[in-house]
């Protein structure tokens, strides 16, 4: 016959193996507790939404971006570029999108990325590469002044070629004569703003 002791020790592991079974139920009802799998879904559902304004977002792009008629069959147009030193002399004809500087290819005469694309950046503005053959005689300056100068002589002939460029060119800055020149030398000065190192004795 169980004494009062056994029987005492077996009502009290009774509430003992409750109480995980209650916390844990309090734990996956409370706020601050595991979320329920539901949550995977919802982070899927904002997911879609972000694609969909994404979407919404490129195709308003693509309707309020203009659309140029296209360039004339003949005729030849012309522009002149000036950067720093450098001046670039441009012609626009007509053509398959050939780019020519001082009798040779862009690539041939452009080393740098950042110079080939400045050349072809107001064609591309204009949405018109591959359709205007491009001619440029430059002298003066180096690379990057050269560059600078055949860019902005491309963007005039072609604001001349159809008025209807200027405002995309004008936004984008192409048609802004970069007047940032080399700063002169400064007497008592080592350069324009650098000083002589400062000796105490």
């Amino acid at each position: 016959m169980p004494d009062a002791e056994s029987q005492s020790t077996e009502t009290d592991a009774k509430p003992e193996a409750d109480v995980p079974a209650k916390a844990v139920s309090e734990v996956a009802t409370s706020p601050q507790g595991v979320e329920p799998p539901a949550a995977e879904g919802a982070d899927v559902g904002t997911g879609a939404v972000a694609a969909a304004e994404a979407r919404a977002g490129a195709e308003a792009q693509a309707e309020t971006q203009p659309v140029f008629p296209p360039p004339p069959s003949e005729g030849l147009f012309r522009g002149t570029g000036r950067r720093k030193s450098a001046v670039a002399r441009v012609r626009l004809i007509p053509g398959d999108g050939a780019i020519k500087i001082n009798k040779r290819a862009v690539d041939d005469y452009f080393t740098e990325l950042q110079e080939q694309t400045a050349v072809s950046e107001p064609l591309i503005a204009t949405n018109t590469t591959g359709h205007w053959n491009v001619f440029v005689s430059v002298h003066g300056g180096g690379h990057s002044g050269q560059a600078g100068a055949i860019r902005l002589g491309v963007a005039r002939a072609l604001v001349k070629a159809d008025s209807r460029y200027e405002p995309v060119l004008r936004q984008a800055g192409y048609l802004t004569r970069d007047s940032r020149r080399v700063e002169r030398k400064k007497y008592g000065q080592r350069k324009a703003r650098r000083r002589f190192q400062f000796s105490k004795r």
